[in-house]
């Protein structure tokens, strides 16, 4: 019986998927970055925390972005901070799908006053500034990465919430899990073998802004002195401790900055064009 409502559901959900360029390129590159960052320790030319006198020195073939205040290797800082970003973004990432769609799916399944309950506390939530509830928890809990990994996930949960709620509703009213339910199939056991699946599309859309939006949230925290505090460094700390150097080196603050914003801005891409290709798909 299930298998005869896959048949049935399947023509429309597995057809051919065409991969755009310009996501193999996103891919690509943030697949290089990341790499680049966790194989700091095998490409960084110095290590990170060694000082020399060549302070401020502008980029060379000895130090390929330049050197800070005390002559550390900014190139060799950048990866190393990479390393933090990444894992404090992958592990935000994580905790916010994983919060995100219990907690929508919950919203979605349940109806009635556990859907309006949920859905106003994520308003609610949403409503008040990131920032805010950010200097809150590291004021409680402190802001080593895994620390800023859980605060910057929960802050994202509401956002995925909504999504994965409103996503599951869509699926909720398909003919196909009309169906199945009428032929006997548990609402339960298909919101997680068809429900579920089928929404992957805008789920996976979503984990890619989550994964931009805590880069962003993280920087944005650092920027303001609420983030991994030294010597440990984040591209966010890097650009912090940069801009209140500019004069000296504008490679100091350019460099890190530079890495958000491609990696953001490709991130985006690769949301943009996913979510692109399943409307296409639906159609």
């Amino acid at each position: 019986m299930a298998d005869s409502t896959s048949t049935l559901v399947a023509p429309a959900r597995r057809r051919a998927r065409r991969v755009s360029p310009a996501s193999l390129f996103s891919v690509g590159v943030i697949a290089l970055i990341v790499l680049a960052c966790v194989l700091a320790p095998v490409l960084s030319p110095y290590d990170p925390a060694a000082q020399s006198p060549q302070r401020f020195a502008p980029p060379s073939g000895a130090h390929l972005f330049g050197t800070d205040e005390l002559g550390r290797d900014l190139f060799s800082r950048v990866l190393y901070g990479g390393q933090l970003t990444v894992f404090i973004a992958g592990g935000a990432t994580l905790v916010a799908m994983v919060l995100g769609v219990a907690w929508g799916m919950t919203a979605a399944f349940r109806r009635g006053v556990v859907d309006e309950v949920l859905m106003r506390l994520a308003d609610t939530v949403m409503a008040i500034p990131q920032i805010l509830f950010a200097l809150v928890f590291i004021s409680a809990f402190g802001a080593d990465p895994v620390k800023l990994a859980v605060i910057v996930g929960v802050l994202l949960t509401p956002t995925t919430a909504r999504l994965v709620r409103s996503a599951v509703l869509s699926e909720l009213q398909e003919d196909y899990f009309t169906a199945a339910v009428a032929f006997g199939s548990t609402r339960r056991r298909l919101l997680f073998t068809e429900v579920l699946p089928n929404a992957r599309g805008p789920i996976i859309v979503q984990t890619a802004i989550n994964a931009a939006n805590a880069i962003l949230l993280e920087a944005s925290m650092s920027f303001v002195g609420l983030g991994i505090a030294p010597p440990q460094a984040t591209w966010g700390t890097l650009m912090q401790q940069g801009y209140q150097k500019m004069y000296q080196s504008i490679g100091y603050v350019l460099f890190p900055a530079l890495f958000i914003f491609v990696t953001i801005w490709l991130l985006n891409v690769l949301a943009d064009q996913f979510g692109g290709d399943r409307k296409g798909m639906r159609r």
